[in-house]
């Protein structure tokens, strides 16, 4: 019996943030694909190169890590003042699964843009020279995102001297506003405390703080678990018995979020809540040799996407750091000093990012209303990606 030939879908290769991906429109998925199921999730991991045993992701578009690891569909706005839906997969590099519990922050920053190059935004809302404002209905996790994309001589601006750690070379900046950034469906917090105590087997007890904005999170002390908060990705990635220890304080946090309901499903549920730790403002050395002092930031942190250590900070964990540091009492605030704050400027591995935030207090439940910070983005290649037909 012959082999099934290739076929090929129209497909965009960009960055946004610290993060790639391949974009797609909906409407050029094959027609069993533009449902989600089984069929688009075999696809994506066919396009991506998973599942790898090898973890390297040679057999596709994938770069062996969380941050490249990536897919987005785009399609006609189902919700009324928006330009665009936006649905993201974080493909997993080593299993048969496409987790679509999340949003990406990062690749936010180059929706926009795709929108744009691709009819998704009015011409007559897009200025012969300016900022285009692009409003993003976030299908994940049902909240809306506004990006301002840099526009010259009418097409999106992409080079520019916005430098941002973590990203080799310098691009034009984009503005992203995270739009009641909150759970939609719960508290903020979702035990209703500002800090909790989490059992953890072969931990102990821990003191986190859950919340959930940007991305569900769970922070803890650096020095609770060992750590200074000034590591770098190989301090943690290379040690198996770590990263199994953040694995399991992930699972029992998601089970204390109301997430999951046993431990043994956060294996299939990767990519939330994220696991970061913070710490109190100190000098260290970057990934790139960059000296960052202790009067650079207001808290150190670190966190972990996909059971990795990340090289930089995920966009979606960003916000849930500034919104946490803008809540007095959480421990990302204690740890940047306490007190009331509409920013924070955190150290990560790769260097520093400060982002915006407003939280507010009402009948004694916390809410957040928006939080913004700047990215970039570039279109890196486009044109067609290819597989097997008979992936899906």
């Amino acid at each position: 019996m012959p082999n099934a030939p290739q076929i090929k879908i129209p497909a965009t290769y960009m960055r946004g943030g610290t993060s790639k991906g391949v974009f797609f429109r909906l409407k050029d998925l094959p027609e069993a694909c533009q449902v989600p199921g089984e069929a688009r999730d075999n696809l994506l991991l066919r396009v991506i190169g998973s599942p790898d045993p090898y973890q390297k992701q040679i057999d596709g578009m994938g770069g062996a890590t969380s941050s490249t690891s990536k897919t987005v569909i785009l399609a006609e706005p189902t919700q009324p003042d928006h330009d665009v839906d936006y649905l993201f997969g974080q493909v997993s590099i080593d299993k048969p699964f496409v987790d679509w519990s999340g949003n990406c922050g990062n690749l936010t920053a180059a929706v926009g843009a795709f929108a744009i190059h691709s009819g998704f935004v009015a011409k007559d809302r897009i200025p012969e020279n300016g900022t285009c404002t692009v409003r993003i209905w976030q299908a994940n996790i049902r909240k809306t995102i506004v990006a301002h994309v840099p526009i010259t001589h009418g097409e999106v601006q992409e080079t520019g001297d916005f430098e941002l750690d973590g990203v080799t070379f310098p691009a034009a900046e984009v503005q992203v506003e995270f739009m009641d950034p909150a759970d939609g469906e719960g508290s903020m917090f979702p035990t209703g405390n500002l800090v909790d105590d989490l059992d953890v087997p072969g931990v102990g007890t821990l003191k986190v703080t859950l919340i959930n904005a940007g991305i569900p999170t769970i922070f803890v002390n650096a020095e609770d678990i060992g750590y200074k908060g000034t590591e770098l990705q190989d301090d943690i990635n290379s040690d198996p018995k770590a990263l199994a220890t953040f694995e399991t304080i992930r699972a029992h946090g998601a089970v204390k979020m109301g997430l999951i309901q046993t431990i043994e499903e956060a294996a299939n549920r990767q990519h939330t809540p994220k696991v970061a730790f913070v710490a109190n403002p100190s000098d260290y050395v970057s990934s790139s040799g960059k000296h960052i002092g202790a009067g650079d930031v207001d808290v150190l942190v670190r966190a972990l996407s996909m059971g990795k250590l990340h090289h930089a900070m995920m966009g979606t964990a960003a916000v849930a750091i500034a919104t946490a540091s803008a809540v007095p009492g959480t421990l990302v605030n204690l740890a940047a000093g306490g007190g009331d704050r509409t920013h924070v400027t955190f150290g990560h591995p790769s260097g520093t990012l400060r982002v915006g935030a407003e939280a507010r207090e009402v009948n004694g439940q916390w809410t957040a209303t928006k939080a913004i910070m700047s990215r970039s983005a570039r279109i890196l290649m486009e044109g067609w990606v290819r597989v097997p037909g008979d992936v899906f």
